[in-house]
């Protein structure tokens, strides 16, 4: 699979390791930035992200900032995106299979690098059930 990876100051100390985990298993990961910690406005970073993903079909997103609030709620309002704040595999899991998911944000102040990679295992072999759950998520889309 081919992600896209963005941040914003709050949450680049974490993606070397969530991209190397990435590729790890045998993912491609382009990174759309920022490079360093200088302050950024998170919104700009998931709007590019959220383009990028809407483009290239079968792609997915990961966008990290301090908490994963800002960037999930920026993210969402691409429509097309369904942005999940993940805390944990559990909520990774169930994101991909309830709500197809296709970009998954969290905090790197909230989560470790352990954590992350459970989520990111958790994000990565799940799928989308449908069924009752497809009729839900076209519903999101109003």
């Amino acid at each position: 699979m081919k992600f896209f990876i963005a941040t914003d100051h709050a949450g680049v100390a974490i993606k070397p390791n969530i991209i190397e985990m990435l590729e790890q298993r045998g993912h491609a990961v382009i990174d759309l930035g920022p490079s360093n910690s200088d302050r950024v406005d998170y919104p700009d970073f998931a709007h590019k992200l959220c383009l990028e993903v809407l483009a290239n079909e079968g792609t997915q997103g990961i966008l990290i900032c301090g908490s994963g609030i800002g960037m999930s709620l920026a993210a969402n309002k691409h429509v097309g995106i369904r942005a999940a704040l993940c805390h944990d595999a559990y909520t990774a899991s169930m994101a991909r299979a309830h709500n197809d998911a296709n970009v998954l944000c969290f905090g790197e102040r909230i989560v470790g690098l352990g954590v992350a990679e459970s989520i990111i295992d958790a994000w990565c072999n799940g799928n989308f059930e449908g069924g009752r759950h497809s009729q839900r998520v076209e519903k999101i889309e109003i």
